[in-house]
């Protein structure tokens, strides 16, 4: 296979992952948004966190939330916990890194806010335990996983939305995350857009 027939052959995995995802998710994506926008409606925040790539994904998603994504409106009050780097390496220095988030959602989280994770395999402990500490608070918990959901899927409540991307591939589950978060800031977008924003 040539260079280029190897683009070609990414892009075309890439398309085949998205119309296999098409084919489930669209009735739980449009669950999360709903969710998502009552708590926001309810003067409720959105937490979100992930790790490596997921990580930067919630910030990605945080900051569309609290600045704008294609259309002038209000800003909203979303902030991921993956950006605190004093915050982050006290909390794994004097507990463990499996609290880093749980930490922060146990003391910033209240009751009726939402928590969006972000994880490919579901096997990351910090992002469970995370889940843990919203239920203790009253959150409900939107989850973007892939591959089987792994841990993370069975510690979801009846409450709580999965979003599983139907892939093995790490970078396939990434790029259907990434058009999932913008189908959901579309959604915000129109529910919250007003005529004295734009």
């Amino acid at each position: 296979m040539n260079k280029q027939d190897k683009v070609r052959q990414l892009f075309n995995d890439s398309i085949d992952t998205k119309l296999a995802a098409l084919d489930t998710l669209p009735p739980d994506i449009v669950n999360a948004c709903e969710c998502i926008v009552q708590a926001l409606q309810n003067q409720h925040k959105v937490l979100v966190c992930g790790n490596g790539g997921s990580a930067a994904d919630a910030q990605h998603f945080a900051s569309e939330l609290l600045n704008r994504f294609e259309k002038e409106r209000i800003g909203l009050p979303a902030f991921a916990l993956t950006t605190d780097s004093s915050t982050l390496t006290s909390i794994a220095n004097d507990y463990n890194y499996d609290e880093i988030f749980s930490k922060q959602i146990k003391g910033l989280g209240n009751s009726g806010d939402v928590l969006m994770v972000i994880s490919t395999s579901g096997k990351s402990q910090n992002i469970v335990n995370a889940v843990y500490a919203a239920h203790s608070k009253g959150m409900k918990v939107v989850a973007l996983t892939g591959k089987d959901g792994g841990p993370l899927a069975r510690v979801m409540q009846a409450q709580d939305i999965e979003l599983r991307v139907p892939s093995q591939s790490t970078a396939r589950i990434q790029e259907v995350h990434i058009l999932i978060i913008h189908c959901i800031c579309d959604y915000i977008d129109t529910e919250f857009g007003s005529p004295t924003c734009r």
